[in-house]
């Protein structure tokens, strides 16, 4: 493309765009005129775009058609008004795209982590690798079960909610390179294999499963999710399907970025679970029932629901019109 040549053949339908989307008041035809500009003119952009990347006369021409669409869509929706969607429709669907990943990533980590135990537990070389003995010992008779008293809980509850959620954002940002992802969960797999190899060795087996299910069925299944949407991405780029590779990194990474922001509010109550039920001096099949009931409510919420929101044509991504023109069309 001659872009030179290109903007000074639609130079004047541009500054016609431009001078309408400037005026205070539009009569009825003027509004006619400035959306036939405004649909041109979103064709032309994305013709420059494809052929010749970010140019000044493309950019002026984008700012001229955000001005048009203001004029005849009005201001952006309320973001208070969007909340429901986001809850109802947009993140149970952008979770239930995720069912089957999640359930590989959860299957990978149970499989390496009791790998990993039935390794160390089976060689006594391989244990006294991970410490020695009075180590061992402190960590099986207090330190294991101290961790979740030894601060305040409601501090502690933050503390174990922001580090989760920062995992879990981590993942899902930075799964387009492609190796972070599996180092997270293989790293995760190791530490969880290692804790219970060392307290089953010290005859405390009992004692891990129960201060690890209250918290850890929810806890975990929410990193397992965040680790199949940053997969997810990094393979919407490598076989993008129909879609090309950018329209397809585009979609999938923004769909997949309204689980980042929903894993949020599912770790702070698997956080909350962690700094008020898992210390608490309840019962265990008490403590053991809320996090199982914490684990249904959400599997229900991304099964259930996000079945009802896919097949309504959710897909976690925003609109086609904010998310703007993917194809070329003749005008």
């Amino acid at each position: 493309m001659d872009l030179d040549a290109y903007s000074t053949a639609h130079r004047a339908q541009w500054d016609r765009l431009a001078e309408l989307g400037r005026e205070r008041r539009l009569s009825g035809a003027q509004s006619d005129e400035l959306i036939g500009l405004y649909q041109s003119g979103a064709t032309q952009l994305s013709a420059i775009k494809s052929t010749a990347g970010s140019t000044i006369p493309g950019d002026r021409l984008s700012v001229a058609l955000s001005r048009a669409r203001l004029r005849f869509t009005g201001v952006g929706a309320n973001v208070v008004s969007q909340v429901p969607r986001f809850f109802v429709l947009q993140l149970p669907a952008a979770l239930y795209r995720l069912r089957w990943l999640t359930l590989a990533v959860a299957v990978v980590t149970i499989a390496v982590a009791t790998l990993y135990a039935v390794w160390i537990t089976g060689d006594p070389r391989v244990l006294a690798n991970v410490g020695s003995d009075a180590q061992l010992q402190q960590l099986v008779n207090s330190d294991f079960i101290d961790y979740y008293s030894a601060n305040p809980a409601a501090s502690f509850a933050g503390q174990v909610w922001t580090n989760n959620a920062w995992i879990a954002a981590q993942c899902v940002a930075f799964g387009i390179l492609g190796l972070y992802v599996p180092y997270i969960v293989l790293s995760n797999a190791q530490n969880i294999g290692t804790t219970a190899a060392v307290l089953f060795a010290y005859g405390k087996g009992d004692v891990f499963f129960l201060y690890i299910a209250p918290h850890g069925m929810l806890e975990l299944t929410a990193i397992f999710v965040a680790a199949a949407a940053g997969l997810r991405i990094f393979w919407s780029w490598i076989a993008p399907g129909g879609r090309s590779r950018g329209q397809a990194l585009a979609e999938d990474s923004r769909a997949l970025a309204t689980v980042a922001i929903g894993l949020v509010f599912v770790l702070l109550v698997s956080g909350v679970i962690e700094g008020f039920v898992t210390p608490a001096p309840w019962p265990w099949p008490v403590k053991i029932g809320i996090g199982f009931a914490a684990l249904c409510a959400f599997l229900t919420y991304m099964l259930v629901l996000g079945r009802r929101a896919a097949r309504a044509g959710e897909t976690g991504d925003i609109g086609e019109f904010e998310a703007g023109s993917t194809r070329i069309y003749a005008s």
